[in-house]
Parts: C-alpha cells; sequence; structure tokens
C-alpha cells in the first residue's frame, strides 16, 4: 500500500482553516478510498466503503496532520496514521448505532449500515475496519521506520479499547437512567469520546521529532479538546435538528442517557466549553511548539460548530 505523503505546512501565508483542510483532506479522501477496497468478498467491501467515505468531519485525521506538522513530521506515516484514525473512528460509529448499543438509523445524514446492509454485515464491516486500521500502520516496505510503528499502533491500540473508546462505551450503555457525577461523566468522556482524538494528536506528535515539554503540551491540548468536544456534541443534540446533525437529534434524552446539558443545563455546559478550548489554548502556549496555527483553529472549530 502507497499513499502520497501528507502535504507540507503554509508557513508563507496567513493561515487559513478552510485552505489548509482542503489541501490535506484531498490526500486523506484519496488514500482512504484506495485503501478501503471494494472489492472484499460478499459484499463487504460497500459495507466498509459506505461507512467511510463521503461524509464525516474528518477531525482524527486532521489532528494527525497537524500535530505531526507542528513537531517538523511529514510524509508516509503521519498519513497513514491520519486513515487509520479514522478507520477506527468509523468502526466504531457502525458498532454503536447497533440495535445491542444505541440503535440509531442515522449518521452522516444517510441511514446507519446496519439499516443499509443488515445487522450481521454491519459487525463484520466494523471488525475489518479496525483490522484494517492497525494494517495501514505496518506497511510491508520502510515507507514507516519500526519504532513509528509499534508507537503508533500501540497509540491507537490503547484509544480503542477497555482504556479508551470500548470501556467509555462500557460505562455509557450501564449508564442509562442513573445519575452521574460530572467526575463520574468526565470519566466517561474521557474514555469514549476524548481517547481517540488525544491518541490522534499523540499519533501525529509521534510521526516527526518533539521534546517533553512539546509532548506534555499536546497531551494537555489534546486531552481539554477532545471533551470539549463532547460537551459540545451534547449541547447540540439538544439544540440542533436532525438535518444539521446528520444523525437523530434528542437521543440523548430520549434514552435517558447522562449527559453534560443534563448535569449542568445549557448555559453551564457553554461556559464549560469554552473553558476547556481556553485550557487547550494554554497548552500549546506551553509546548513552546512554533506554529500551532493548524491545531488553534481545529480547537475552535470544534468548540463553535453546529454540527
Amino acid at each position: 500500500m502507497n499513499g502520497a505523503a501528507a502535504p507540507p505546512p503554509d508557513a508563507d501565508m496567513a493561515f487559513n482553516l478552510d485552505r489548509w483542510s482542503a489541501v490535506r483532506l484531498e490526500c486523506v479522501e484519496r488514500s482512504l478510498s484506495k485503501w478501503v477496497v471494494a472489492d472484499a468478498p460478499a459484499g463487504l467491501g460497500d459495507a466498509m466503503r459506505y461507512a467511510v467515505l463521503d461524509g464525516g468531519k474528518r477531525l482524527r485525521p486532521l489532528l494527525v496532520l497537524a500535530a505531526c506538522e507542528a513537531v517538523g513530521g511529514l510524509g508516509e506515516a503521519a498519513l497513514r496514521a491520519a486513515c487509520a484514525t479514522e478507520l477506527i473512528h468509523a468502526y466504531s460509529l457502525v458498532h454503536d448505532d447497533m440495535p445491542c448499543m444505541d440503535n440509531d438509523v442515522l449518521r452522516r445524514g444517510k441511514p446507519t449500515v446496519h439499516v443499509k446492509f443488515g445487522q450481521a454485515q454491519a459487525l463484520l464491516a466494523g471488525d475489518a475496519l479496525q483490522a484494517l486500521a492497525f494494517e495501514l500502520l505496518v506497511p510491508d516496505d520502510d515507507a514507516v521506520p519500526a519504532g513509528v510503528q509499534a508507537a503508533l499502533c500501540r497509540l491507537l491500540a490503547r484509544s480503542a479499547g477497555h482504556a479508551g473508546m470500548a470501556g467509555g462505551q462500557a460505562i455509557d450503555l450501564a449508564s442509562v437512567g442513573q445519575s452521574l457525577t460530572q467526575a463520574q461523566l468526565f470519566e466517561m468522556h474521557k474514555l469514549k469520546t476524548g481517547a481517540l482524538l488525544e491518541a490522534s494528536v499523540m499519533m501525529g506528535a509521534a510521526c516527526g521529532s518533539a521534546s517533553g515539554a512539546e509532548l506534555s503540551g499536546l497531551q494537555a491540548y489534546g486531552s481539554a479538546m477532545g471533551l470539549a468536544f463532547q460537551v459540545v456534541d451534547d449541547i447540540l443534540d439538544v439544540t440542533a435538528d436532525s438535518a444539521t446533525l446528520g444523525k437523530t437529534a434528542g437521543k440523548d434524552a430520549a434514552q435517558a442517557k447522562p449527559t453534560y446539558v443534563s448535569l449542568l443545563g445549557l448555559d453551564r455546559s457553554r461556559a464549560y466549553a469554552q473553558k476547556l478550548l481556553a485550557q487547550s489554548l494554554r497548552a500549546l502556549d506551553a509546548s513552546g511548539l512554533r506554529d500551532t496555527r493548524a491545531l488553534q483553529s481545529l480547537a475552535m472549530m470544534v468548540v463553535n460548530r453546529d454540527n
């Protein structure tokens, strides 16, 4: 598997997130379309491609590439890591939407994978996407140094397993109808949502060269930004409609799930999201990294988005 190298940073122009993102997302989309093959057995490829292509913010790949550029790294490792995070994210959505989990019928503005292809095919598509993510990180040539491969695999595996998304989802399912403290809600979302977002930042950093202070700053940034993403998600679940969100609005309240809005109220949740944004930006300042414009802009986009 060979993908195009991630493009260089735009150091010579005033920073524009849309322009920066467009160039990088073109590489990501082209690579995902190439690597998520259509000819997997018995229609499995169609379900996999349906789950991944033509939709989504691609926030996790952008975080990988932004962090990589911030520490002076470029190339094949970053692009593969970017695509791997999106494959893990897509697999988690396929499984989370199934009747045994959140039982949702709308994702990214279209029917969920199990609605389109059936539950068995959806389960297999998620499994295959998860496996493909790790395959991308260990190419059969010397495009990615062995040490970087190992670091990327460890970061991604930890964020997806019991200490990350799977653990957070388990807490989420066990918490339906329960009253959680803010600390308990923080722990759930730190695992379920924040872990992969933080890992995306750290995987980008692993593709370059960073000092201890830089890594510490990036980790603090990823942690705060990842939680901010979930707080805003909770806000949008009660303030936006399904057409805007591309998924079923009001689902958390309908299922009696604990959220930041149910715990803090709407105004305090909005204030908390802004507090987390400020924390993430301070962490970047403290890192000492020379150019964090993309990471700053992505954090602001996360908090100020409307879907």
